[in-house]
């Protein structure tokens, strides 16, 4: 075994196991997507999900204000999709137009889920005490939509400088988790 020294700018691309979310937003009258990869399962019931969503981010002031947010999982057939809604302001496009996805009414929350995504989490926020120092917001996933027509989905999963690994290959081993 040969090992060297890792730069600690690309610690990120190695640590990153969960999928390329789109997060859709909605206040004052007006939906909004953002590209979102820095987030993590907290706890399985009720579910709880910790992610980072910057301050300069146009959804940060929509998520700050009305508490909610709907986490949508997109399979690699959204790739492009994907990249492109990363790349430009909410603030200036209609990126549900731009990108031609479907918004869909959420059940209890305001913003929409995306039609065209595998799964779509409807979030509260519960927690914001980190979210001055970090950005760090702790959402309570309400309600779960699953599209059950893709059977194997190959999601999307960010290492860094628009480079992503594609999942979908799964095994199943013994285990004694409930």
């Amino acid at each position: 075994m040969t090992i060297k020294s890792f730069p600690l700018s690309k610690v990120y691309g190695l640590l990153e196991p969960g999928p390329v979310v789109l997060v859709t937003t909605a206040h004052k009258g007006k939906a909004n997507i953002m590209t979102q990869s820095w987030h993590t399962m907290m706890e399985f019931v009720p579910p709880l999900v910790g992610c980072v969503i910057s301050g300069r981010n146009h959804s940060f002031d929509a998520l700050v204000a009305t508490k909610e947010c709907v986490i949508n999982i997109p399979t690699v057939e959204l790739a492009k999709q994907v990249v492109g809604i990363g790349n430009c302001s909410g603030k200036k496009v209609d990126k549900f137009k731009k990108f031609k996805l479907t918004p869909l009414p959420a059940s209890k929350v305001a913003p929409p889920l995306i039609a065209e995504c595998y799964a779509n989490l409807e979030c509260r926020v519960v927690d914001s005490r980190m979210v001055n120092k970090y950005n760090f917001f702790v959402l309570e996933v309400v309600k779960a939509w699953i599209d059950t027509s893709i059977k194997n989905p190959r999601t999307l999963h960010h290492q860094g400088n628009g480079v992503f690994m594609v999942g979908g290959e799964t095994i199943k081993l013994p285990s004694r988790m409930k």
